[in-house]
């Protein structure tokens, strides 16, 4: 195939979380898109898997964020109702740790900030309220009603589905190996199939974006996670207490901070936790994927100091894949050099929830060169992205 057999509109590499939702948008709006896609529609091999994310707003990442998660839960529901899935469940949230921690301390910021509803326990208040958590004496925990899970999975068939009928061109098992800008302002891409071209290229490859981007110089780094479901001892706190658990977040010394979800598929699903961050740099294309008892144990010794009775056996454990930047914001926009080309993969471990506002944006990047969202925070040129010389 050579560039002049195929040619589009846009041009978006990789179909996962952020892809799937630039082509629906993209294609929504009228114009001819192709996707590329190295592996299968809502894949295990990369950063939208699990079953679970939570969505949250009072931000602990910071109140900047606030304004694009007020505008993502608007289309969380308008794409429950246009793709007829159910992938939003709002059962609260929990964020937990000492007065002046970044989780506890950051998410009330943000919840004052933006008038978002809250409220503060102090341990004795969390435990009556959730039996299933024991958390430490000192501790305090911001709870906020209007937060929750959505389905990866799910959502993302559910973009895919929408890009198809809008008329996008969805391809499967076709990596994109590299791009070149072309004269008058357009672009190739080559995969091992072959060669198109388009007006414009959204380059949303997760884990695999940083190869698609080494010309830039960015400072950006790819990390293996464990995600275990853990059986509890439903002889000592019932499976009600269990089941009705907020998503939480809890944070305690030396970076071994934790998030998990209520038991949302029975007794038998387990419940799922995991570190907030295992800082393990990693190669997609040769990370282990199987896990080990030492990690799966660690994270269960690390989830007692919550939940003293989750001591039943491991019902099973899985690998996900990080892209991150040294500051933890996103990396979105149009590249300087190139506006024809907008980068929309590193979301560094907390991108998910953003995914209905996320399309938005990349569709108006794409169409336009900018966005009514103010996205300042996550500029591809900023000087914390640089490589050091």
């Amino acid at each position: 195939m050579t560039t002049t057999d195929r040619h589009a509109d846009v041009i978006v590499a990789g179909l996962g979380s952020m892809g799937s939702a630039a082509a629906h948008q993209l294609a929504a709006r009228g114009l001819s898109v192709l996707g590329l896609e190295r592996f299968w529609p809502a894949h295990d091999q990369g950063s939208g898997h699990g079953e679970t994310r939570i969505v949250r707003q009072s931000y602990f990442e910071g109140p900047a964020y606030v304004p694009l998660l007020r505008r993502a839960y608007e289309g969380w529901h308008q794409l429950q109702e246009d793709s007829g899935r159910d992938l939003l469940t709002l059962c609260g949230g929990l964020y937990v740790g000492d007065p002046d921690s970044k989780i506890f301390a950051g998410a009330k910021r943000s919840a004052e900030a933006y008038g978002l509803a809250h409220e503060v326990l102090d341990a004795d208040a969390i435990r009556a309220r959730f039996p299933a958590m024991d958390p430490a004496e000192h501790a305090l925990g911001l709870f906020e009603e209007n937060a929750g899970f959505v389905r990866p999975e799910e959502t993302i068939l559910a973009n895919l589905d929408l890009a198809a009928r809008h008329g996008a061109e969805l391809r499967y098992d076709e990596p994109v190996r590299s791009w070149r800008a072309t004269p008058g302002g357009g672009v190739e891409v080559t995969t091992d199939q072959g060669t198109y071209g388009a007006d414009r290229l959204v380059v949303a490859a997760g884990a695999w974006a940083p190869r698609l981007l080494t010309d830039l110089g960015l400072a950006l780094r790819v990390e293996r996670q464990v995600v275990c479901w853990f059986t509890p001892d439903f002889s000592t706190v019932s499976y009600e207490h269990w089941r009705d658990l907020p998503v939480y977040i809890e944070e305690t010394d030396h970076n071994r901070d934790i998030y998990g979800f209520p038991m949302v598929d029975g007794p038998a699903g387990g419940l799922k936790l995991a570190f907030f961050n295992t800082f393990a740099q990693a190669d997609p294309d040769a990370v282990d994927r199987t896990t080990t008892e030492v990690e799966t144990e660690a994270t269960r010794a690390r989830a007692r100091q919550l939940f003293p009775h989750l001591t039943g056996p491991l019902v099973k454990a899985m690998t996900c894949l990080y892209t991150t930047s040294p500051d933890r914001d996103f990396v979105v926009g149009p590249l300087p050099e190139h506006p024809q080309v907008v980068v929309a993969s590193v979301c560094s471990g907390h991108g998910f929830k953003f995914v209905p506002v996320m399309g938005e944006i990349l569709a108006d990047l794409t169409i336009d060169g900018r966005t009514p969202h103010d996205i300042t925070l996550f500029d591809p040129t900023r000087p914390s992205l640089r490589v050091p010389a």
